[in-house]
């Protein structure tokens, strides 16, 4: 298991802004879960007699296992930006599970998750209040990881080959900034629509479309983070973006701010 992985900014938008108010880590998963966990990842802050902090963040196409005080559970892929107020002192763990990742534990289309979260009880023998209690107690980071690993381990399902089919076209998209098309997507990977449509309903829980407008956004919303000065125009059509006020409306759509608005924050 380690720590400190390379990383991109998960989604939380102006990060090093917000890491001035808490602290990231993300942990690699053992290899016996490897092929449906992406990584754990922990949130913790000391934010005692500090003003609070307002993080927002961009979803992503993954389900994650949550576990917080008093709101623990299994959660699909947001469909819009979210926010979460850092105040007083916590920590909040979570296990990332890749795209696909988690249809074979619930065996059960993951759009419907968008709406309704699963209580961890429901899929793992563990009574969500006793998890919580119990693995936010742990001071150690790696503690609470190993003791995630034991209760996911005893209910893995076999691997699933339309999980690594998926992972693979998640990883095209997110390398081609070029791709901007769900008719992209079927012509590289010889599928036909319908098919691609009913593939990612049923085991990502959003359609290819979101998926590729999500990770193109995200990567504009990076860019500017790392670089405010950045010709958000010349970004566009780096993007694969011909009109511009396209760009904007769906960057907007996103992240929640026009590209000039995002910057100035």
């Amino acid at each position: 298991m380690s720590a400190n992985m390379q990383r991109p900014s998960m989604g939380l938008l102006h990060l090093q802004e917000g890491e001035k108010n808490f602290q990231l880590a993300r942990y690699a998963p053992s290899e016996d879960i490897a092929f449906f966990v992406k990584h754990f990842w922990i949130v913790s802050w000391d934010l005692t007699e500090q003003k609070q902090y307002l993080q927002e963040v961009v979803p992503n196409p993954c389900v994650n296992l949550i576990i917080q005080q008093g709101r623990s559970g299994i959660f699909g892929a947001a469909k819009q930006k979210y926010s979460y107020l850092v105040e007083g002192k916590g920590c909040v763990f979570g296990a990332k599970f890749r795209p696909g990742g988690f249809y074979p534990f619930m065996q059960q289309p993951v759009s419907s998750l968008a709406d309704h979260p699963l209580g961890i009880h429901d899929i793992f023998d563990i009574d969500g209040p006793a998890m919580e209690k119990l693995l936010l107690s742990l001071e150690a980071e790696t503690a609470m990881v190993e003791l995630a690993e034991r209760f996911i381990k005893p209910k893995l399902p076999e691997q699933d080959e339309s999980v690594t089919l998926i992972n693979q076209m998640v990883d095209w998209i997110m390398a081609e900034r070029s791709v901007t098309k769900v008719d992209q997507l079927c012509e590289a990977f010889h599928m036909n629509k319908r098919t691609l449509q009913r593939l990612f309903d049923q085991y990502v829980g959003v359609t290819p479309k979101w998926v590729i407008q999500l990770y193109r956004l995200q990567n504009a919303a990076e860019t500017l983070d790392r670089s405010p000065s950045h010709d958000w125009t010349q970004l566009s059509l780096e993007l694969g973006y011909h009109d511009q006020s396209h760009f904007i409306k769906d960057f907007k759509a996103v992240v929640g701010v026009t590209p000039q608005e995002y910057v100035r924050k």
